[in-house]
């Protein structure tokens, strides 16, 4: 069974409500369709200190949420919007993984290179598509895979004080996006489980 890890990257410590939680739950429902287990880290709970490095002491916390990275096929990269960009807890979730890129496996592959990365992305402002864009660019360069359609967002009207947790029911071209994002990221897993990428070539 493939598995799958939301890091939420919301600026609202638990137990308040997220709608970055929400979308993010969302995908992890709509995966569950194609048999992949999910959970989820909201990582502003958490002790994760500055830096690029995989573990920088003094009860940094990065490390066992690191582990279950490293344990999942497919990561849910979910954030909201803040003045037009991702959050600042997204931001430092990518320079964390960036600890990884020069990392490889036992066969000399990159050692993000055979997981899937998704992008869940909320806010009643513009910014989305940067976003999304922006998390991508991070997340390929460090490994990870980004299956097509692999972004979903939600928009709110532009200065307005509704979130997605507020609406009475999901939008339907939200929903059919989610649908289209799972289905694409469990089958691109599938595919690089059975045949991951090669290793380079003995020197």
């Amino acid at each position: 069974m493939l598995r799958a890890l939301v890091l939420n990257c919301t600026l609202k410590p638990s137990p308040a409500e997220s709608s970055s939680q929400l979308l993010a739950q969302q995908v992890l429902d709509a995966l569950a369709s194609h048999d992949v287990q999910g959970e989820s880290i909201r990582v502003v709970d958490h002790d994760v200190k500055p830096g690029v490095e995989a573990d920088m002491g003094d009860g940094d916390e990065w490390p066992t949420i690191r582990g279950r990275v490293l344990a999942a096929d497919i990561l849910v990269f979910a954030t909201p919007t803040w003045m037009g960009h991702m959050s600042s807890v997204a931001q430092r979730v990518l320079e964390r993984l960036d600890a990884d890129i020069s990392e490889t496996d036992d066969d000399g592959r990159p050692l993000l290179a055979g997981k899937v990365a998704v992008v869940a992305v909320v806010g009643n402002e513009d910014g989305a598509h940067a976003i999304i864009a922006d998390a991508f660019q991070g997340l390929n360069d460090v490994g990870f895979t980004v299956p097509s359609q692999g972004g979903v967002y939600w928009n709110g009207e532009a200065m307005h004080s509704t979130d997605y947790n507020d609406l009475d029911e999901t939008p339907e071209k939200v929903a059919t996006t989610t649908r289209t994002l799972a289905r694409h990221a469990a089958h691109l897993a599938t595919l690089l489980k059975e045949r991951p990428y090669p290793a380079p070539p003995a020197s």
